[in-house]
């Protein structure tokens, strides 16, 4: 794991927590995320819960990212509605993060104690689907 100390990025948070608070309503939509892309813009998104384990809002922030035509982000953060802040990612999202983005940023922790650690970190000794992929040629 890694302890490096990373700056947080606290407009990204608070972009999160603008959608959370103005969009997320009622039991369909109950969490933001927010993530930076590699040349700096915003790309935000809330979940779509169903039972049936409807995509939450950092797998659905990667689409809306690809469709605005960013493919590279760097940092990423989800917050809930009704001023629960951040929120860590689950374990499906840890994994499809990593997958995408080896090298993205996962904000987590709560109030002041907020940080920016490597999704890898996330997932130690993790199984890395792009390491198990057979070679085209």
């Amino acid at each position: 794991m890694t302890s490096q100390t990373h700056p947080v990025d606290h407009e990204l948070i608070e972009a999160a927590a603008h959608v959370a608070r103005t969009r997320c309503r009622g039991d369909n939509h109950t969490m933001a995320a927010a993530a930076r892309a590699l040349d700096g813009r915003i790309v935000t998104a809330v979940n779509a819960y169903h039972f049936t384990g409807g995509p939450c809002a950092e797998l659905v922030v990667v689409g809306a990212a690809a469709a605005q035509g960013v493919y590279e982000l760097a940092t990423i953060v989800a917050v809930g509605d009704r001023g629960r802040g951040v929120v860590p990612p689950c374990g499906r999202c840890r994994q499809v993060l990593l997958d995408y983005f080896p090298g993205l940023r996962v904000i987590v922790g709560a109030g002041d104690h907020v940080r920016e650690v490597p999704v890898a970190d996330l997932l130690p000794e993790t199984y890395v689907w792009a390491d198990h992929q057979l070679d085209a040629g």
